[in-house]
């Protein structure tokens, strides 16, 4: 069971097409083939939010959004905040109790819940279709929890964007809060001198969570006991630092987090000392095939690292979607992944001046493997630093909030076949009119699209991509400030909509 399925348990629990007496129609009871599965909106969504910096200097801001969606219920409301101030099953926030403060631990782990403003949600929307924005600055900001049900759950969506000043870690970091789930995979994290590279962990349930922290280097497993059985409060949240796992001083590293019992919602936050610092996202789910879209036009370093979790070596081609087509980069056609060892590529200035998604495809037998990429703009004390991870496909619908009028950048990709996509731009959180524009992009290519802008836009705005016809399609959004801080985040599916089994009553099932 992949995690895009066990990330839907808690938005899908109470479909009202789904009663306790429903049994599913089969070609034996009614003598006619089963219909197909109905698309319905989701009812319920959660969403973790990791604690964004320890520096004083960090400005984080929260952008919340839901699309309208058609059949969707009614009523309903969202909320965000602090993790341990509401129970993990009830949005109201009325009844948790607050954990207040931060507590750092001499093995290394930070513990962070509460907040300056107990009980008070970071942001509250008013209703779907417009973007609710809250602000927070300093380093005391806590993780939080969230969730929404009614007209606000299906494609709700939350971006966490930190711009830091100053220190390690400097400029621009943004991650899409994600559900809990129970399996993770973090290829290109680092326990190199000049990296600090924590794994954020929490708990959004009201029962322990028990997790274990697994490293993977270049001549693979990393002996890491203090990773092994790690206990996540119910409410609470912990930063683990990699280094304190493991003597072990590696470059490149594959993290992989797995829960025995409970949930969590994990994310890597990776600072360099020299080249700036964002959050690591989970990779898609090991693949024969993988594609990590979005690459900035004016990326100076690109590197590659991949992983296998089996038992089998993997061989895959190498090739960079770019504005003109599927192209194999000189000296890189193929990387070769052993079994339980992290490998990397450096591809250097692959894009050289056009965006490009990066394609990797068996050369030989079909292996999964995970993977990601280590994007560096800049040059000199001037470079910055983001991380794109393989990721799934668009599928129904995705959205990317927290949008800007000139500092976003939104890249589509089409590595399989030629496929056309609508992009529609809310109205902005302080105003403006939704507009929405169609587009084709030709089957081996990516291209950074002129996007939507809301028609008088004030504050920020989000983006829905709605794939319309052809090959399956992927979608990143990168955003700047400055000369050269940027993050990137990638586009799967945003789980507004879950397939429900066609049902009729059948009260016979009680005489059985």
């Amino acid at each position: 069971m992949n995690r895009t399925t066990l990330s839907l348990f808690a938005g899908t629990a109470a479909l009202a097409a789904v009663t306790a007496f429903a049994a599913v129609d089969s070609p034996s009871a009614s003598g006619a083939a089963p219909a197909a599965a109905a698309r319905l909106p989701v009812e319920r969504t959660s969403l973790v939010c990791p604690a964004p910096s320890t520096s004083d200097l960090a400005e984080t801001t929260y952008t919340s959004f839901t699309p309208v969606t058609k059949g969707a219920a009614s009523g309903g409301r969202a909320r965000l905040q602090a993790a341990g101030e509401q129970p993990a099953d009830d949005g109201s926030g009325d009844d948790g109790k607050q954990k207040d403060g931060k507590e750092k631990e001499k093995d290394g782990k930070e513990k962070k819940s509460g907040g300056k403003q107990a009980g008070q949600p970071v942001l509250t929307p008013k209703a779907p279709g417009t973007p609710a924005t809250g602000d927070t600055s300093g380093g005391d900001t806590p993780a939080l929890v969230g969730t929404a049900d009614g007209s606000f759950a299906p494609g709700w969506t939350v971006q966490e964007t930190t711009e830091v000043a100053a220190g390690t870690g400097r400029g621009l970091l943004g991650v899409t809060c994600a559900g809990a789930d129970t399996d993770f995979w973090f290829p290109g994290a680092s326990t190199a001198a000049g990296r600090t590279d924590y794994v954020h962990l929490t708990n959004p349930d009201d029962s322990a969570a028990v997790v274990d922290i697994e490293l993977y280097g270049k001549d693979g497993a990393i002996k890491a006991p203090l990773g092994e059985n790690l206990t996540v409060d119910p409410g609470a949240s912990e930063a683990i630092l990699l280094p304190t796992l493991t003597e072990d001083r590696q470059t490149d590293l594959t993290v992989h987090v797995s829960v025995r019992g409970g949930r969590v919602g994990a994310a890597v936050r990776a600072l360099d000392d020299k080249a700036g610092g964002d959050w690591l996202a989970p990779a898609a789910d090991p693949a024969d095939g993988l594609v990590l879209p979005g690459i900035p036009k004016d990326a100076t370093d690109v590197r590659l690292t991949a992983f296998v979790p089996g038992d089998d070596d993997a061989d895959l081609k190498i090739r960079l979607a770019s504005p003109d087509g599927l192209i194999t980069p000189a000296g890189n056609e193929t990387i070769h992944v052993k079994s339980g060892m992290t490998t990397t590529v450096d591809l250097g200035d692959v894009t050289r001046g056009e965006p490009g998604s990066l394609v990797l495809t068996p050369a030989d037998q079909a292996v999964p493997v995970v993977a990601a990429l280590q994007v560096v703009r800049g040059k000199g004390d001037k470079r910055e630093t983001a991380f794109i991870p393989a990721t799934a496909p668009v599928g129904t619908r995705a959205t990317s909030a927290g949008n800007s009028a000139k500092g976003t950048t939104l890249a589509l990709s089409a590595p399989e076949g030629t496929a056309t996509v609508k992009v529609t731009a809310s109205a902005g959180s302080e105003g403006g009119t939704p507009a929405t524009k169609t587009y084709t992009i030709k089957s081996g290519t990516t291209q950074n699209v002129d996007a939507p802008v809301p028609t008088g836009l004030k504050g920020t705005y989000a983006l829905t991509v709605e794939p319309v016809s052809g090959g399956p399609l992927y979608a990143a959004r990168t955003l700047t400030s400055g000369d050269t801080a940027f993050t990137v985040q990638t586009l799967p599916t945003d789980h507004g909509l879950v397939s429900v089994p066609q049902t009729r009553e059948d009260l016979s099932i009680l005489q059985k």
